[in-house]
């Protein structure tokens, strides 16, 4: 692949790509912001929210959704821009929250790493499912540092990043929103995949910020494609358009960071456009 292009530097710690109503959206979880970024790189503040993790998605209808971790709770975005409190998740857990993923019935699907990072003695984690009333309930356990998660086309299945196993893991949504039959969907030997997306094809994309590179790959482990990258790559995102591209946020990370913001969202074409969730 070519040289990826810069839409936008200065970023304090970018994550949680995602491409929504023709632009790509993240967040900047060091600014405390939720940006919109245009083609050009243009950007706009859709909303502010004091919390690291501070993940996104959104709901069928178009509203935003952002993981509240320092207040274990998720948040709405309503038409007047104000945030309310979607669902509370502390009686679940008081460690980190992390990744969201909404599938195409509304159903809304929070990790939590399940301790204290960096730092803390590790524990396994956890997803709970918020139904459409913002219910919550537990659905899967025993998860080795859950971080990205994504819904396939078909709304059938989720895949879910054990970035300390070095695999993603997949369930079948049941009809009730639980999640089932858990199967590894492919090892990631030397890889500690964080977020990911869904390609047309079926074919799944990580990030991985040790290293600095994205990996596209198939159910079962074959490898499709890799890109490196000039620093940590944390999550990345597709575009639904006939010519796509993949949107990797990332900065430095591990000993070699600077007093000057060093996140971007780099931009490097991609052989298929997205589907599914996000």
């Amino acid at each position: 692949m070519s040289e990826p292009r810069i839409l936008t530097r200065g970023i304090v710690f970018g994550e949680s790509p995602r491409w929504h109503d023709g632009r790509l959206w993240f967040s900047d979880w060091g600014a405390g912001r939720v940006i919109a970024l245009d083609a050009d790189g243009g950007q706009e503040t859709i909303a502010r929210v004091d919390s690291f993790p501070m993940c996104i998605d959104f709901r069928p209808d178009g509203a935003l959704l952002v993981v509240d971790s320092a207040h274990r709770r998720l948040l709405r975005r309503d038409d007047d821009g104000s945030m309310r409190r979607y669902a509370d998740l502390s009686a679940i857990s008081d460690k980190p929250w992390n990744d969201i993923v909404v599938d195409p019935r509304g159903n809304t699907y929070v990790n939590s790493i399940g301790f204290d990072f960096p730092g803390g003695e590790f524990a396994p984690g956890l997803i709970v499912v918020v139904g459409p009333d913002g219910g919550v309930r537990r659905v899967a356990d025993d998860l080795a540092f859950p971080n990205g998660m994504a819904v396939t086309a078909d709304g059938a299945t989720l895949v879910v990043a054990e970035s300390y196993a070095e695999r993603l893991t997949a369930y079948r949504i049941t009809a009730d929103g639980g999640l089932a039959d858990r199967r590894v969907w492919a090892e990631t030997p030397g890889d500690h995949p964080d977020g990911i997306c869904v390609d047309a094809e079926g074919l799944v994309w990580y990030a991985d910020v040790g290293n600095r590179h994205c990996v596209r790959v198939a159910e079962g482990g074959a490898i499709a494609q890799r890109v490196a990258f000039d620093r940590g790559a944390f999550a990345c995102a597709l575009d639904r358009s006939e010519d796509p591209h993949l949107y990797v946020v990332g900065q430095n990370w591990g000993g070699d960071e600077t007093e000057e913001p060093s996140g971007v969202v780099a931009v490097f074409p991609a052989p298929a456009p997205g589907a599914g969730r996000p």
